[in-house]
Order: structure tokens, then C-alpha cells, then sequence
């Protein structure tokens, strides 16, 4: 190993005891004496000396801007007239170099904003980051997220799919536009969850969502038995277009506030529990019998509610047909409007992306834990090795 002799100006110790940058001043004045040394180790002279083992010239020095951890240095690298001169010097210090950027573009994710980012690093390193130089960090995840976003499905089959959409705003062409990002998480045949696309549509409307469920079937997603999701029109239509033969869940939840916002006031309370009766019975029979008693007590008293609650009584009692172990998963989005909690978490800071495929990007991050984590993977409660026979095929739900 090399052992170098080093020099320390009065002026840095000062400034290393004062705490004003002094550690970044001392980092810079004894990084440059062993580049200096390499220099003259590598040309076997020092400067203007006369030797008959000189290997070359010096030709200056040229300027190095190194950002670290405790600040910002400016290394004076020397140059050789044969331009040979090397050394691993950076090589070990771009580790941490490396490790700050990632830390900034992990800022960027988690909802920091960039002005916040700016404060942070010109108070911890004596620099500051721009937003241009944050995004341009940022971009170095696309090719990372758009290799996960359109993998193949085809090692797994998805008996079941809950599907949902998040509206955020997006600068496109000059102008901000509302723009919907589509996600889908499938319960795949050993009973992980995970998600499996997330795409950008003009819209909520059919034909967006009949190009999402494309774009998924074209990635080949199979064995789709029960689709769990809101009653979007749009999405309703596309669901039945694309997904012919599975059964749609009406997501309960959303039911259940439709339900009550036409129901008199003065039944809320009585009605709920009525109706939240016939979505935990324990089969199809007794949900239908409790709700034949419920049209029959309150088809006068609360003739709109009992109506929308005839017409979508097949939709959310569907999950009845499947063991109980399967249902408290099944019959609402909760989990996935969840998982929107942490998109919307990041977008009350971002308010505006710049383009799509920095919204990709942040969905992305949001429901994945992990920096570049590619599967999200949430056990689902069942019991190992039991199968449930449903549209003619088997489907193995883990617990």
C-alpha cells in the first residue's frame, strides 16, 4: 500500500473546527496532494525533475467537481502528455457519490418536493441539486419500470382480478389535462397478489378500459374467474366485453354508499343493518330470503334504495358461491383504494407530472415497496393445498 506525506493549511483546520465546510476543504486539499503523489509515482518524477527513469511529461491539471456527503470538492486532476494518467481514487468515491444520487431520486418517489430537495442537499452537501438534474435522475428508473410494467403473465394464471382507476393531472402539449391511470392486481394461483399493470387512458370511459384489458390479455393474463371493482359504467361494459364467461364483484363498499344516498334519512341506520346482513349471510339462499323480507318491509318507505338494491343484488352477493375464507378479500377494493392512499400521498406534492411516464413511475413506486423491487407479493388468506372448482377450472388459494 502507498503511504502518502500530507500538508494541512492553517486556514483548513480553522475552518474543519469551525464546521463551515471544513471537512469538505480538508477532503479537497488531501485528495488533490494524492492525486499529485499518483502522478508522480506513476511518472517516476516529480515536477521539473531530472531523472533518467522519467516515463512522461505533465501537462497541467484539469478541474474535477466531486459532490459527496460532506460537500461539494473540486479536484485538480493531473494531465499527461501521453494521457495514461489513471487512478481508482474515483472509482471508491463514486460509490458515494452514487449512493446520494439514489437518495435524491428516492426523495423524488417517496413525495419530497424538489424545492424541499434543494434545501436538503445544499444544507448537507453545500450544493444544490436542480429540478432538471433531479428529473433527469428520476429517468434513469423508466427502463426499470416499463420492463415491469409490461412483463408476460403467462407463468401464472389470475382467478381473481380487482381492478380500479386514480384521475391525476398531467402537462401535456402545453396544458394540463386529466388523464386516468388504470391498475389492476390479480390474486394469482398460489394466492399472491401482486399487480399487474398500470396503464394511462384519456379517459374512464369503455373504450379506455376495453384497451386496458387488451393491453393485459395481449401480456397473456388467463384464467380470470372473478373481476372485483366499482360499477363505472365504462369499465362495467368493458368488463363484460373482455372477461366474457367470469363473474363480476360489485365492490360492496361503494354499493353500500349508492345505497344509502337514495334511502330516506330517517332508515339509514335500520336499512344498513338489514343490508349489511344480506352481504355477510352465509349462502346465495339466505341472502336471497333476508332480501325479500327487506322489499317487502321497505318497498313503500324507500322505493329508490330498495329498487337499486334489487337490480344489484346477483353483483355483490357474488362472492357467496366461494368458501367464506375467500370472501373478506374478495368483495370490496379496499385493499387496492388502499394502495391509492399512497399515490394520492405523493401526488398532494406533485400536483402536476410533466409526462406519463413519470406518473408510471410514481404508481409504480407507490404500490410496490422497495426502490426497485418488481413484484408486490401479500399472502392471501386460505388454506394450503385446497382447491375450489369455479368456471371449470382449478384455482389454489394459498393461505
Amino acid at each position: 500500500m502507498a503511504q502518502y506525506n500530507i500538508t494541512v493549511d492553517d486556514d483548513v483546520l480553522k475552518g474543519l473546527f469551525s464546521g463551515d465546510k471544513g471537512m469538505a476543504l480538508l477532503l479537497e486539499q488531501v485528495l488533490n496532494q494524492v492525486l499529485h503523489a499518483q502522478a508522480s509515482e506513476q511518472l517516476q518524477a516529480e515536477p521539473y525533475e531530472r531523472s533518467e527513469e522519467r516515463q512522461g511529461y505533465r501537462n497541467g491539471t484539469r478541474p474535477h467537481p466531486l459532490t459527496t456527503r460532506v460537500g461539494t470538492m473540486t479536484l485538480r486532476v493531473p494531465r499527461l502528455r501521453n494521457g495514461n494518467f489513471s487512478t481508482e481514487l474515483f472509482a471508491r468515491y463514486q460509490r458515494s457519490e452514487q449512493a446520494l444520487l439514489l437518495a435524491l431520486v428516492e426523495m423524488v418517489i417517496q413525495g419530497v418536493s424538489t424545492r424541499k430537495i434543494t434545501a436538503i442537499t445544499e444544507e448537507l452537501c453545500g450544493a444544490e441539486f436542480s429540478k432538471s438534474t433531479v428529473s433527469d435522475l428520476c429517468k434513469r428508473l423508466d427502463p426499470i419500470v416499463q420492463a415491469w410494467n409490461g412483463r408476460n403473465l403467462k407463468d401464472r394464471r389470475y382467478p381473481f382480478v380487482l381492478v380500479d382507476a386514480i384521475v391525476l393531472k398531467i402537462r401535456e402539449d402545453e396544458r394540463v389535462r386529466s388523464r386516468a391511470a388504470m391498475i389492476a392486481t390479480g390474486v394469482n394461483d398460489e394466492g399472491y397478489r401482486e399487480i399487474l399493470g398500470i396503464m394511462l387512458g384519456d379517459s374512464e370511459s369503455e373504450a379506455s378500459w376495453s384497451e386496458f384489458f387488451t393491453w393485459l390479455k395481449r401480456r397473456d393474463l388467463r384464467g380470470v374467474d372473478i373481476v372485483v371493482s366499482d360499477s363505472h359504467g365504462g369499465l362495467v361494459k368493458a368488463l363484460q366485453g373482455q372477461f366474457q364467461g367470469a363473474t363480476w364483484q360489485r365492490c360492496q363498499t361503494h354499493f353500500m354508499r349508492n345505497f344509502l344516498d337514495a334511502t330516506p334519512k330517517h332508515l339509514h341506520d335500520e336499512l344498513y343493518g338489514k343490508v349489511r346482513a344480506i352481504l355477510d349471510a352465509p349462502d346465495v339462499e339466505t341472502a336471497r330470503l333476508l332480501l325479500n323480507q327487506v322489499v317487502a318491509e321497505y318497498g313503500e318507505k324507500a322505493a329508490k334504495a330498495i329498487w337499486i338494491l334489487e337490480n344489484g343484488f346477483d353483483d355483490i352477493t357474488a362472492v357467496l358461491s366461494l368458501p367464506e375464507r375467500y370472501r373478506k378479500r374478495l368483495r370490496t377494493t379496499n385493499g387496492m383504494e388502499r394502495l391509492n392512499e399512497e399515490i394520492r400521498r405523493r401526488d398532494r406534492v406533485i400536483r402536476i407530472y410533466p409526462n406519463r411516464d413519470s406518473v408510471v413511475r410514481v404508481c409504480r413506486r407507490a404500490k410496490i415497496p422497495g426502490f426497485i423491487a418488481s413484484v408486490m407479493s401479500t399472502e392471501f388468506p386460505a388454506e394450503p393445498g385446497r382447491f375450489i372448482r369455479r368456471g371449470g377450472h382449478d384455482s389454489l388459494v394459498r393461505r
